[in-house]
């Protein structure tokens, strides 16, 4: 019992390293200017602000100061993410995040970026990457 409650004890140890050797970077200022393109001031007939997520993410797509590349796109009802060589995709489920088109982007960009194994955020008007 001991050596097993030993073991976890150095995996959680261990874990915690991992976390604190992450880099969190910015990766872009927030597009305002894709407010524009929200359903109640332009109506896109998608239901899920295709026209707002396409403007939200295009200053997403950049190379970083280290030379990793970062690359954001929706086609269709899906967005694809990639990190260097890391990618990740999520799709955008209005039934589940919505009916705002803003939380349904949100939540589609923390799966794709989660599933390529890098963290998400956007904070005070900018976009971070931690990985």
């Amino acid at each position: 019992m001991r050596e097993q409650h030993k073991k976890t004890t150095e995996t959680q140890r261990h874990r915690g390293t991992e976390k604190s050797k992450t880099m969190k970077i910015k990766l872009a200022n927030e597009n305002v200017a894709a407010d524009k393109w929200l359903p109640d001031v332009t109506p896109d007939g998608s239901e899920i602000g295709a026209n707002y997520a396409d403007a939200y993410v295009k200053p997403m797509n950049k190379t970083l100061d280290d030379g990793t590349e970062v690359r954001c796109k929706r086609r269709g009802l899906k967005i694809t993410v990639q990190v260097g060589e890391r990618k990740g995709e999520a799709l955008m489920r209005r039934l589940e995040h919505g009916p705002d088109v803003q939380s349904i982007l949100q939540a589609a960009l923390h799966s794709a970026f989660e599933a390529a194994g890098v963290s998400f955020s956007a904070d005070d008007g900018e976009i971070y990457l931690d990985y």
